[in-house]
């Protein structure tokens, strides 16, 4: 009896312990093989895992890319800029800190509470900017002093420069800090301090000039803070853009203009390409790329002439008489009138109820006599014979009512009106005085500088409707004259008869070359010397124009020939000129436009427009080799 309990107890125990053991044996087996999945199978997994923590992948902002001009001279380029920063843990006391650098360098109140609400921010080892494009008689100070200045340090970046200040600020437009409304996903966009095109060609080729981004990897310890950069991979520089302007042309046009409120465009009839285009006054776009100061701003957006605003390609003026040469093309195509054929001038001029005037008692003129001595009575007539509708048609064929198509921002389109167009925006009838106002460039009427610079172009080249063109594909030799060969090829015809155009350019060039008293603008004429054998035979055709802002009464337009100055500036008349020149072998148009001038065009724009072509001549960019393949090759460098 006592042999069968011991045995069924033992059984009983080697069953438990067969239990526990297979338990036992399971665990282990389950903790092993547990430990096999996470550091064989899942070792990638955790040792990225690990590292994510341990490395910081840092990006890094690439060069941005250069903007030139046709010969390779740099418009916006990089340069070598120092910014002080401070690093909490190693200052003693930040604001004691501040209160001495502040006798070093300029800072604000404003820059330091910025400062000291960062510190509050951020961890005590992470630097905070202080101050960003430090001179360096600023920066040199700085490290001089260096040992008073606890936690101060000084970083060396890059920072968008324009060699020639305001010459071409409109045109090249700015970089400034990305807003939110900016943000795209690029992870370029998230980098403090980054910057981006705002305006101008910066804007429109933004994305080719950034470039891509660099990395650096970076170890960190447990609490972020840097140890040391273990790979670091440079970005990828913008690419260059080259432009078809020239640099001295753009620099003269832009000192010619002075203290006007004026704008200056420079065309190649053939091509296209804008070798000048300036709207002055102008600001400094290093002001932008550095953050302009309350007062720069102040002192900008409440200037009444504008400085903002490229008056080139946004304001839109009535063209004056300018726009006579329109009406002169649609004349000649309708057969309303012949070139021989007479109109009487004796001042004014009655339709009905309405009662025009001219500057002048002109007599009977013929075509060309009337387009030299801007005679308004016999556009007036012409105009009455022609209507509206024709005239804008015209219009439309040399490029007014149109943006241009260069691609910048805030471009206007400028009006040509018809009755249609007056039913629909006003919901008026057109009336035969409308037609008289449109006759010499005025009503409804508007054109920017750009387009009457294109519309002188394409009177120039007489045969295919040039259109503006500001970005050029960098080509050499043969390719690059290939180009232009294929690119004037391209343009649409004008399909303006040859004997129409040659009434017209006579007309043009008697507004210049005429006799005494049979001209508007001697004043345009050129003054080349006469032992300056390739140039002194070089003569310019054009046309004046004189707009006024508002309608005069008899007594206001007396009062204003007697003193002109007594009239506020902005209600003066506008001045233009629209020329081509060679005239016997058109190469290069000019438009300019003078804000509120004193005189009229034959007064005020001619001038401007004689010197700026004289320097266009001289230099003849059109002819002479661009830039080339080397431009690439020594674009390596983006500082």
């Amino acid at each position: 009896m006592t042999i069968t309990r011991d045995s069924d107890w033992t059984k009983m125990f080697t069953r438990r312990a067969a239990v526990l053991g297979g338990f036992q044996a399971t665990l282990v087996a389950t903790l092993v093989g547990r430990m096999y999945y996470l550091q064989v199978i899942q070792s990638d997994r955790y040792k990225m895992l690990a590292d994510d923590n341990r490395i910081n992948i840092q990006l890094l902002a690439p060069p941005r890319g250069r903007i030139l001009d046709r010969f390779g001279q740099p418009l916006a380029l990089n340069k070598q800029q120092f910014r002080v920063l401070v690093v909490p843990e190693q200052a003693l006391r930040v604001g004691d800190t501040l209160e001495s650098l502040a006798q070093l360098i300029d800072l604000g109140d404003h820059e330091r509470e910025r400062i000291k609400k960062e510190v509050g921010r951020k961890r005590a080892f992470v630097p905070i900017t202080i101050k960003e494009n430090l001179s360096w008689d600023e920066m040199s100070r700085v490290q001089v002093n260096a040992p008073d200045l606890p936690g101060i340090t000084i970083d060396e970046g890059l920072t968008r420069f324009y060699p020639h200040g305001e010459d071409a600020a409109h045109l090249l437009g700015y970089v400034s800090s990305v807003d939110e409304a900016d943000l795209n996903g690029d992870p370029l966009l998230q980098l403090p301090g980054f910057r981006i095109g705002k305006d101008g060609v910066e804007k429109v080729y933004d994305l080719q000039l950034r470039g891509k981004g660099g990395t650096s990897q970076v170890e960190v310890n447990a609490y972020g803070r840097a140890i040391r950069e273990l790979e670091r991979k440079e970005g990828e520089a913008g690419s260059d853009v080259v432009l078809t302007i020239d640099e001295r042309l753009q620099s003269f046009a832009a000192k010619r203009l002075g203290e006007e409120s004026a704008s200056v465009v420079v065309m190649d009839v053939h091509t296209g390409d804008l070798l000048a285009m300036v709207s002055n006054p102008s600001f400094d776009a290093n002001a932008f790329s550095r953050g302009l100061t309350s007062e720069e701003w102040k002192s900008l957006s409440t200037n009444d002439h504008k400085p903002l605003i490229n008056k080139v390609l946004s304001g839109q003026y009535s063209p004056g008489s300018t726009f006579k040469t329109v009406v002169t093309l649609a004349a000649l195509e309708h057969a309303v009138i012949t070139p021989e054929q007479t109109v009487y001038c004796s001042g004014s001029y009655a339709l009905g109820n309405y009662i025009k005037h001219c500057h002048k008692v002109h007599g009977s003129v013929s075509m060309v006599r009337a387009i030299s001595l801007s005679c308004d009575c016999y556009f007036y007539e012409v105009a009455r014979r022609l209507g509206v509708d024709k005239i804008a048609v015209m219009a439309k064929r040399f490029g007014l009512g149109q943006v241009s198509g260069i691609g910048l921002p805030n471009e206007k389109s400028g009006l040509v009106p018809t009755e249609a167009w007056k039913k629909a925006a006003r919901g008026e009838r057109w009336s035969p005085g409308d037609t008289l106002n449109v006759g010499i460039g005025q009503g409804d009427v508007l054109a920017t500088p750009i387009q009457l610079a294109t519309l002188a172009a394409r009177i120039g080249n007489g045969s295919v409707a040039v259109k503006p063109r500001l970005v050029r594909p960098v080509l050499s030799g043969d390719k690059a004259a290939a180009a232009d060969d294929a690119l004037s090829a391209s343009f649409d015809s004008l399909d303006i008869p040859a004997p129409n155009l040659a009434i017209l350019r006579q007309g043009m060039f008697d507004v210049v070359n005429g006799p005494p008293g049979a001209t508007t603008a001697m004043a345009a004429r050129l003054r080349f010397p006469k032992d300056d054998l390739e140039r002194h035979e070089f003569t310019v055709s054009g046309k004046t124009g004189t707009a006024a802002v508002r309608g005069l009464t008899g007594a206001e337009r007396e009062a204003q020939k007697r003193d002109p100055e007594s009239v506020p500036w902005h209600l003066r008349d506008n001045a233009f000129f629209i020329c081509f020149a060679p005239s016997a072998a058109p190469r290069y148009s000019i438009a300019v436009v003078v804000d509120h001038a004193l005189g009229g065009g034959g007064a005020f724009a001619a001038p401007i427009a004689r010197d700026i072509m004289e320097e266009v001549l001289r230099l003849d960019p059109s002819r002479k080799p661009r830039v080339d393949d080397q431009i690439a090759q020594n674009g390596e460098s983006h500082i």
